[in-house]
């Protein structure tokens, strides 16, 4: 009875002509997050020198919007599904956009790590309910890939306007304006998507499981600090005690599941190898990939002396690559083959970040920008090609639920990224040798040792910041070196996992 409701329901929104006008307004809460992701890494260097943050908290800072969106990202897919996507989308996006007037004015790191952590307690309230209503909206599956293939291009674009817009405002105004960007952003979403959006929930959906949401967040924030702590310290009965109490929370929360008459994660989804294999592919995406990006920005700052705009603009080809092959890839996985696509996609990223092992302080931009095109063009593929694997693996009336497990996918591979690759980095960098006389605060970041060169004689600045420019360019070729290798390992597992799927199976739900 139930689908036949949703499916009914769903046939009327597709014969309106307003669902792409939806569309519009569900690609800016994407806008709305990829923008703020890629503003932090350009930001970094000034909330170095105004913050004085240590190397761990630089890392907090970077990765606690990940790790809370990542232990939310399920629960709040699934309250949308049952109080109604349109409602937390609108929600969210007011809290996100309140919460980024906190982070612009953060006045330590500490507040400034509490400001991130609550912008992804609103964060994880968008994603899900962008992609749980284009499913809802677009019934025909030509229409659904392209749909997704916008919603992808969408995000990348962010990633795009985001350096852009914050190298411009870092050149006159200070870092905490590149937080204040997603106000007008917020601000066209809640009014156009109020009046826009049609409403979309689940029928009969059961209690919302606050245990389950407990055991949830409890579960994917330790075991996702336990790694983090591991990568930069080693083992040590804080992390071991972390990584236990995850490990048996997360036990818990599948065990209750699979309990529950309805609940919070149907956890029978991952039984399709179809929904299995793109979540794993995008998991491991990510995790090769963000560690490496959230330190680009600084290389090409810090390294080779740009300026914010134009290490901003040096990122764009990473954009452009995933915009035009996100707007493609539904159509090429039809022509070709699912596994094809994605197994593709993620190989070129993987060449593409062996490659970058090849840099140093004074790579020319013809090399970075040419690696950035193809890593853009295979994440295009790739991302927009499993989001439309995830969201025609569920039927209509699990979609939030699913779109959840997808950015969690997301969320967790970027954490686990940041804080294994960036560790890498972190901990090559801090073993640079400087001269007599190198403050402790330079071995903290590449940032640290900038600012403290204005403190010291000039021989001896510039002879600690060559030591550790180098420094920090060997640890980024050691973490391209690890982020290709899993890349690669990913592309396989896509091979094997994704056989047989195809995106003209969707109708079937």
């Amino acid at each position: 009875m139930t689908g036949t409701v949703h499916t009914t329901r769903t046939d009327e929104v597709t014969q309106r002509p307003g669902r792409w006008l939806a569309l519009g307004v569900l690609v800016l809460a994407v806008l709305l997050v990829a923008v703020d992701a890629t503003v932090l890494g350009l930001a970094t260097p000034y909330i170095s020198e105004d913050l004085a943050p240590s190397g761990s908290q630089l890392l907090w800072i970077g990765d606690i919007y990940s790790f809370v969106i990542a232990g939310l990202l399920v629960s709040m897919g699934s309250l949308g599904d049952r109080i109604g996507r349109k409602r937390i989308l609108l929600v969210g996006a007011t809290a996100f956009g309140a919460v980024s007037v906190l982070n612009a004015y953060a006045t330590s790191p500490e507040m400034l790590i509490v400001a991130r952590a609550l912008l992804g307690v609103a964060g994880a309230t968008l994603m899900p309910a962008t992609l749980a209503l284009i499913r809802h909206l677009f019934h025909d599956p030509r229409e659904r890939s392209l749909a997704v293939g916008i919603w992808g291009a969408t995000a990348s674009a962010g990633t795009a306007v985001g350096p852009i817009m914050g190298g411009f405002l870092l050149e006159h105004f200070w870092w905490g304006s590149v937080f204040l960007i997603n106000l007008p952003v917020m601000a066209v979403l809640v009014l156009v998507g109020a009046r826009l959006l049609p409403e979309s929930r689940t029928a009969n959906p059961g209690p919302w499981d606050l245990a389950s949401v407990l055991l949830s967040l409890v579960g994917m924030v330790a075991v996702v600090y336990a790694v983090k702590e591991t990568a930069s310290h080693g083992f040590g009965w804080v992390t071991v005690a972390a990584g236990l109490l995850g490990a048996g929370a997360l036990r818990g929360f599948v065990r209750r599941q699979l309990r529950l008459p309805v609940p919070l994660l149907d956890m029978r989804l991952f039984r399709h190898r179809g929904f299995s294999g793109a979540v794993l592919a995008d998991l491991l995406t990510i995790l090769g990939l963000s560690g490496l990006v959230f330190f680009l920005s600084q290389y090409l700052q810090l390294v080779q002396g740009r300026r914010p705009l134009e290490a901003g603009l040096a990122e764009l080809p990473a954009a452009i690559g995933a915009v035009a092959a996100g707007l493609v890839a539904g159509r090429a996985a039809r022509r070709l083959s699912v596994r094809a696509v994605v197994a593709g996609g993620l190989a070129a990223i993987g060449l593409s970040l062996a490659a970058l092992t090849a840099i140093d302080g004074s790579t020319g931009y013809p090399l970075l920008g040419a690696a950035l095109l193809v890593v853009g063009l295979g994440a295009g593929f790739a991302f927009t090609v499993t989001a439309d694997v995830i969201l025609s693996s569920v039927p209509k009336d699990q979609a939030g639920a699913a779109s959840a497990v997808s950015e969690t996918a997301y969320e967790l591979g970027a954490a686990l990224g940041i804080a294994v690759l960036g560790s890498i980095v972190t901990g090559v960098y801090r073993g640079f040798t400087g001269p007599a006389g190198t403050p402790a605060a330079a071995h903290e970041s590449l940032g640290g040792a900038v600012e403290a060169a204005g403190t010291l004689p000039p021989d001896t600045a510039a002879a600690m910041l060559d030591a550790a420019r180098q420094s920090f360019v060997d640890g980024l070729v050691l973490a391209a070196g690890v982020g290709a290798t899993v890349l690669l390992a990913a592309a396989v597992a896509a091979w094997f996992m994704l056989r047989g799927q195809r995106l003209e199976g969707e109708t079937a739900h």
